[in-house]
């Protein structure tokens, strides 16, 4: 991965652990009383806010390894390799994670027709990650897969 995709890389991730940051906020502010109050499922609302909290690490993990990739000749290729693979799997997780909020926050609040539409469509977004993104990660260096190198 070049330098400057691993820079983009880690403002992209940071970016999307901020946005995750001010959403957990955002519920906590307009939810909560619902919730202290019992008008919204307990269960659904914490898991709800446990959801937003892996995601959002799971932004700053990929954050800190595509911060390592990006370190250049301070690192070895197969090393900036791997970094990036955990990185890529860490801001795939957050994602997926982030997308799986929207249906909980609206189960949680009895929308269950419109949440199950959401979760329909976490479920197509699951099975096309599962699908195509061993495609489109970061690619391992020769190095890392035991290739010898010639110069």
């Amino acid at each position: 991965m070049g330098d400057d995709l691993a820079a983009s890389n880690v403002n992209r991730s940071y970016s999307l652990a901020a946005t995750s940051i001010a959403i957990f906020t955002f519920m906590l502010i307009f939810l909560y009383p619902k919730f202290a109050s019992g008008e919204i499922s307990a269960i659904l609302f914490q898991a709800t806010l446990v959801v937003m909290g892996l995601a959002t690490f799971s932004f700053v993990f990929a954050s800190f390894y595509y911060y390592g990739s990006s370190l250049g000749s301070r690192i070895d290729d197969a090393e900036r390799a791997v970094y990036s693979r955990r990185g890529d799997r860490f801001w795939l997780l957050g994602y997926t994670l982030l997308f799986l909020d929207p249906s909980l926050i609206l189960f949680s609040v009895g929308l269950h027709v419109v949440g199950s539409a959401w979760f329909a469509l976490w479920l197509v977004y699951v099975l096309f990650v599962i699908r195509y993104f061993p495609r489109v990660q970061s690619a391992p260096s020769a190095s890392s897969r035991g290739e010898v190198r010639e110069h």
